[in-house]
């Protein structure tokens, strides 16, 4: 089951980013840029061709890592109850983890705030696909779903998708003009 969700993620982020469909592999630069910790406003060390190429790899790696999952899952190989359930220390430290996650991208800077106050549409429903997703994989990790957490962190992944995407009337990312304000000040 890991090996579909995977393949599907792959498949998708990878195909998009590689084209740079809409914009998606400058968002994806210029999103990551944005949410490093500690800082972020120096010149990026990576850039947007790296991360296409990089994005290339998984566009074709995704849909056999998918087709073999699919064929696992067909064959009868896999199933949901050959997940492992995970520990309670891990879903404590999963779940400390998510809220300091959310907490720096919601803040007033954090990314997360920022397409959801610039964007409409599409951008907020990732935004909040985002969030929902990251909770409901500590949920379902706490209560030894292995493959809700599995889907709610493919769905999370999908949701990411939107913001590489952008909407259709600002397709560049807000971020760009923050970060070079906030180095400037």
């Amino acid at each position: 089951m890991f090996s579909v969700a995977w393949g599907v993620f792959a498949t998708a982020v990878g195909w998009t980013v590689a084209t740079d469909f809409r914009g998606a592999a400058y968002r994806l630069h210029a999103l990551s840029h944005a949410a490093t910790p500690f800082g972020g406003g120096g010149a990026s060390v990576v850039g947007v061709g790296f991360s296409r190429v990089v994005a290339g790899v998984f566009a074709l790696v995704g849909p056999v890592v998918l087709v073999n999952g699919l064929l696992d899952v067909w064959r009868g190989e896999t199933g949901p109850d050959r997940l492992p359930s995970v520990p309670a220390w891990f879903v404590v430290v999963e779940a400390i983890f998510v809220v300091v996650f959310l907490w720096r991208m919601w803040r007033r800077s954090g990314v997360l705030r920022r397409e959801w106050d610039t964007g409409s549409g599409l951008r907020r429903a990732g935004v909040a696909g985002i969030t929902a997703s990251a909770v409901a994989v500590v949920v379902t990790s706490g209560l030894h779903w292995g493959t809700g957490a599995l889907l709610s962190w493919l769905f999370g992944c999908l949701c990411g998708i939107a913001l590489l995407l952008g909407d259709r009337d600002n397709q560049q990312p807000d971020t760009e003009t923050d970060s070079a304000g906030s180095s400037n000040s």
